[in-house]
């Protein structure tokens, strides 16, 4: 009876001292640490994953030929960044491209900023990337499609959460509500 009393006790605890939050996304619980990665930015700069501690970071696995799901989610990206205001110099938006043969340094410097030109794009060799499309669960398939760009790219089409300690920590489905998003991101950051 004591060591139930005991367990209901730290769980109300628990609860207080967390504000009795619940996170919106799929949460990863109990945390895993996030598999660090180095890879290009649109600027030709390297970028590493645990060079981003003290910052939540948003990843999008997508690419610049996408039609649909890619600017979808970079629009929400954009209104997400707005939404936070200040909040938002302490969140990093990143796509890792899908499509490393196209999506070039160039290519993703030129594509970001109609989105917004602090989102980072990163490529790197196509050898690179499948460590990192596995390490995170990504599915990728080029599918002939006979239009001019030549292929498309299946892909996963989530959203995944890092907190600030470098943990992964949510993941969001395809146009999850982005206020739901913003509340999560909010309450990473007070973790810290």
């Amino acid at each position: 009876m004591g060591s139930v009393l005991l367990a209901g006790l730290l769980l109300a605890g628990w609860r207080v001292l967390n504000g009795g939050y619940q996170y919106q996304g799929s949460l990863i619980d109990p945390p895993a640490p996030a598999a660090d990665f180095t890879l290009r930015d649109q600027n030709g700069e390297i970028f590493r994953l645990s060079d981003q501690k003290g910052k939540v970071v948003l990843i999008f696995f997508g690419y610049t030929n996408c039609p649909d799901v890619c600017p979808i989610t970079l629009t929400d990206f954009k209104r997400i960044k707005d939404e936070l205001g200040d909040l938002a110099a302490e969140v990093r938006f990143v796509l890792i491209t899908v499509d490393p043969e196209r999506d070039t340094v160039e290519r993703l410097r030129n594509y970001l900023p109609s989105y917004d030109p602090s989102f980072y794009g990163l490529t790197g060799e196509r050898a690179q990337l499948e460590r990192v499309w596995q390490s995170y669960g990504v599915y990728q398939a080029q599918l002939e499609d006979g239009s001019e760009a030549g292929y498309e790219v299946e892909h996963t089409a989530r959203i995944y959460a890092i907190d600030t300690q470098g943990n992964w920590r949510l993941t969001y489905p395809f146009e999850m509500d982005r206020k739901a998003v913003i509340e999560d991101v909010r309450h990473l950051l007070k973790e810290n």
